[in-house]
């Protein structure tokens, strides 16, 4: 098969997904191309595949730590033109794949239906319209609007891939609600993870060791340095931050002898292997990949970012971590990690993920589901 894969570049799950895919497709013979864009095309091209330029599609904006969907709203409609879908299309002409996946990238749907190219949706949230409730007038016409686009995507695509866990096992369960009409194509592949944890190497850290991933964005640097306060409160437990690229490490000053800075990596997989808790927002690959490494988490997620802060209070209901705020203080922050170090309880859930992850293998699960699929 000739696959394209459109990515949404709001988020670099989205982009680890679809690499996981790329491997796996390429591995068995099939033909891969890469739709992208900023963050997202770099690390597609970084990991050693080439990617076509594609317009940026959704939005995401906030400051200190909240999510804006006014200003969302506003930056997404600027984004989006007509030469865009236009781009699309000739690109769809152009590669004349027999199969579209679009991660989170509604253009990609629209077009490869306009050229009648079979298309699948995969995405992990089905409930956008909990991000326009009680946001003013303004807000809530669009989210109107929005629901009734969405239900029409999710009708009329081929198939739904969601990248979690199946139920009752599911991080996104809160955010799945969706018609019932179209439960026959909706497929749980287990998550769509880039590295094993089998194959995956291991950093040699000092243990206990604390990952910490926040600073995907500028405005998530409270948390970060609260995370660096608490790490000076017990030298006894190391910690390791992976920064994100809008974030610059220097800028942080006295940075204790049981904290190491990192800067951003493409390769996350042999710290979590190392590591015996993750710190990172609400985002759903990063805690996908923690969790198939059999990792608890302290979850800070987006303020009055729905999607996020559903993921986070799953975690905390089934005992895969503890939700957290922006506005937890250092030493709650400690005491969290204590916690979790001290009740096995937590440990023993998450492992039980990563033995499922192994055996729900994600990446061949869809490449398996494909071919049935599209047989000749």
């Amino acid at each position: 098969m000739k696959i394209l894969l459109f990515i949404c570049g709001e988020g670099l799950g989205h982009t680890g997904r679809c690499l996981s895919l790329g491997k796996e497709f390429l591995a068995a013979g099939h033909e891969v191309n890469f739709g992208a864009y900023g963050y997202s095309k770099g690390l597609v091209q970084k990991t050693g595949y080439s990617a076509y330029e594609i317009p940026s599609e959704i939005k995401l904006a906030g400051e200190a730590g909240t999510f804006d969907i006014r200003k969302s709203i506003k930056e997404t409609l600027n984004n989006l033109s007509p030469s865009g879908f236009r781009k699309i299309l000739r690109l769809i002409e152009k590669l004349d794949p027999d199969v579209v996946l679009s991660d989170g990238y509604y253009t990609g749907i629209l077009a490869a239906q306009k050229r009648k190219v079979p298309v699948y949706f995969i995405g992990h949230q089905f409930n956008m319209e909990e991000f326009f409730w009680k946001k003013g007038l303004f807000a809530g016409i669009a989210g109107i609007f929005v629901k009734r686009f969405y239900n029409y995507v999710f009708s009329s695509v081929d198939g739904i891939i969601v990248p979690d866990y199946p139920l009752p096992y599911s991080v996104n369960r809160k955010n799945f609600t969706i018609s019932r009409a179209v439960n026959d194509n909706i497929f749980f592949s287990g998550p769509l993870i880039r590295c094993r944890y089998q194959e995956a190497g291991e950093k040699a850290f000092k243990r206990p060791n604390v990952l910490s991933t926040i600073g995907a964005f500028g405005y998530r640097a409270a948390v970060f340095r609260n995370v660096l306060e608490a790490a000076k409160l017990d030298p006894s437990i190391y910690y390791t931050f992976i920064s994100g690229p809008e974030i610059d490490p220097e800028q942080f000053s006295k940075v204790p002898e049981n904290v190491e800075f990192t800067g951003f990596t493409e390769n996350p997989f042999p710290y979590y292997k190392g590591s015996d808790l993750v710190i990172t927002a609400g985002g759903h690959g990063t805690i996908m990949e923690s969790l198939a490494f059999g990792l608890p988490i302290l979850s800070f997620p987006d303020e009055k970012h729905a999607e996020q802060e559903n993921n986070a209070s799953v975690l905390e209901e089934a005992g895969y971590g503890k939700r957290m705020s922006y506005l937890t203080p250092p030493e709650v922050i400690l005491a969290c990690i204590r916690e979790i170090f001290e009740d096995e309880n937590y440990s023993k859930k998450t492992r039980r993920l990563m033995e499922l992850a192994e055996v729900l293998d994600g990446p061949a699960a869809v490449r398996k589901f494909l071919e049935e699929k599209h047989r000749g």
